[in-house]
């Protein structure tokens, strides 16, 4: 049975689709959105830390732990998710005051999607290593359609081992601790609906409604791809700030979790 890493789980019961989450502290709402294969588990080194100064909250999005998708599903999609952090806000923070919102991989998609639903209460925007393609054109990457085929022939870990390592770099599932690899194999049944996920790409064009201050952030052994993406939203948001965070790849927060907290609270406790 998986635990919590003992973090208290909370249940935002006024949804349509109630979602799962934590939170800690008190103030100005922080908005924490995991990536793929990753849920409000993701964010233990950073509860502590933002929830000194901040009401940090972390859910788990649709189809993850501890309701996680074991196949395909057609709701496990952005926008849906996006829809549903909108009525998470709303249940959560009934005063409507805006709130920081912090993404990242994939979570930094449905952090922009979010961003531009509610610019006007979106106080601030961090995006770390945002994970979408900009071309319509754009296809599932291979290791992500052979990352499902070992998946369905009941290869779990060699599923996973290489969707990480392709994300992260070479052997970083061999080097992650016991707590990433519990929560990555709850949420493994997720990659048969992100395969095949529907509305992946992102019109850049769309994110000149956010005029927020935004960071764009990166790990220093990041895959480059990453490094693209945030260049184009650096040249298409107005008020943006970027950092690289050392010694760490695209899993930042938990690779080097005191150079991310620093540079995330010291951008927050400017604006």
């Amino acid at each position: 049975m998986s635990h919590n890493l003992d973090l208290p789980r909370f249940t935002a019961v006024d949804m349509a689709y109630p979602l799962a989450y934590t939170e800690s502290g008190t103030g100005t709402p922080l908005l924490l959105i995991h990536g793929s294969l990753c849920d409000y588990r993701y964010w233990r080194w950073q509860f502590a830390a933002f929830g000194d100064k901040y009401r940090t909250l972390a859910p788990s999005l649709r189809g993850y732990w501890p309701a996680a998708f074991h196949s395909e599903r057609a709701d496990f999609d952005v926008l849906v998710q996006t829809d549903d952090l909108i009525e998470f806000v709303n249940a959560v923070n009934p005063g409507n005051d805006p709130i920081h919102i912090l993404g990242h991989s994939r979570g930094a998609r449905v952090a922009l999607e979010l961003a531009c639903a509610m610019p006007a209460r979106t106080r601030t925007l961090i995006l770390a290593d945002p994970g979408f393609p900009t071309d319509a054109r754009a296809e599932p990457s291979a290791f992500q359609v052979e990352a499902a085929r070992r998946l369905r022939a009941g290869d779990i870990d060699g599923a996973l081992q290489l969707f990480v390592d392709s994300v992260s770099g070479a052997d970083t599932w061999r080097h992650m601790v016991g707590w990433f690899k519990t929560m990555v194999r709850d949420n493994a049944g997720t990659l048969l609906s992100q395969i095949g996920e529907r509305n992946q790409q992102f019109d850049l064009a769309r994110a000149r409604v956010i005029s927020c201050p935004t960071m764009l952030l990166t790990g220093e052994y990041s895959p480059p791809r990453f490094r693209d993406v945030l260049a184009a939203l650096g040249q298409t948001l107005p008020r943006t700030q970027r950092a690289t965070i050392p010694l760490a790849s695209h899993g930042m927060n938990l690779g080097n979790p005191r150079a991310f907290n620093q540079h995330v609270l010291e951008f927050l406790d400017k604006h």
